[in-house]
């Protein structure tokens, strides 16, 4: 395109675009925000808030059981969940949710429901905690609203 300059004469319009896209702004997030294991997004970026593991989900009914309860709730209480309920391994599970940059983990598995509890895991903390199973979901709305 062209157009006329202050003298009459024919110019050649130049165009600049100087905006940050999408795509930028989460590179630039990556970036800033990534270790060994993965990615670690802030909360608002992140694909899902939280992933449930089930440890053994197509051996025991109660792990299903419990996993698909406690994802049925935490989508009611307006939580943006992810249930993995690929027969994987555990190992396998948590490196890709933090390869993703899922920022919280809940692990359901037999051992912890014997004793009523269920594994949490913040992506950046070191160490895992168990919390009550009844507790899951306002354990988790705390912090997601802290």
């Amino acid at each position: 395109a062209t157009y006329l300059d202050e003298n009459g004469q024919t110019q050649v319009m130049e165009m600049g675009c100087y905006g940050i896209g999408v795509s930028r702004i989460v590179g630039a997030a990556i970036e800033q925000g990534h270790d060994d294991k993965g990615i670690i997004f802030p909360l608002s970026m992140a694909p899902f808030e939280v992933v449930i593991c089930p440890i053994g989900m197509d051996k025991s009914e109660q792990v299903k059981n419990n996993a698909l309860q406690l994802y049925a709730d935490l989508k009611s209480a307006g939580v943006d969940v992810l249930l993995d309920d690929r027969n994987e391994r555990p190992g396998v599970m948590f490196a890709e949710s933090d390869l993703i940059g899922i920022p919280h983990r809940l692990v359901v598995g037999e051992r912890g429901l014997a004793e009523g509890n269920i594994e949490y895991k913040s992506r950046t903390a070191a160490e895992a905690q168990s919390i009550a199973v009844q507790d899951a979901v306002a354990y988790i709305q705390n912090i997601l609203n802290a």
